[in-house]
């Protein structure tokens, strides 16, 4: 970058940042769905980390599992969660060229 000159720079900005919102707006599409306790509970957030669905295995309903049930049900949200911060964090890296830029999410 030493022999850009102010104005190439400010462009390259620019674009920086045209890429960053539309990598924002791509992210609304996003879904991932994650699971625990061998697939009884699923959960699956979406882009913006929001719970969209919970699904518990009719079988898991055990009244005395009532605590190994809830601990499943925050494995998967976690693990979803997870999965949508990954795919935000390699979009966010793609167009950044793996500069960390703070202030910005994931």
């Amino acid at each position: 970058m030493a022999g850009m000159n102010m104005q190439e720079m400010m462009k390259q900005a620019r674009k920086m940042q045209e890429q960053l919102a539309q990598a924002q707006e791509s992210m609304k599409d996003v879904t991932i769905d994650a699971s625990a306790g061998g697939g009884m509970v699923k959960a699956t957030v979406n882009g913006d980390l929001e719970l969209v669905s919970i699904q518990i295995d009719p079988d898991a309903l055990d009244p005395e599992d009532v605590d190994l049930l809830q601990d499943m049900i925050v494995a998967a949200v976690n693990e979803a969660i997870r999965g949508v911060s990954e795919v935000a964090s390699k979009q966010m890296s793609s167009i950044t060229g793996g500069l960390n830029i703070p202030g910005m999410p994931f």
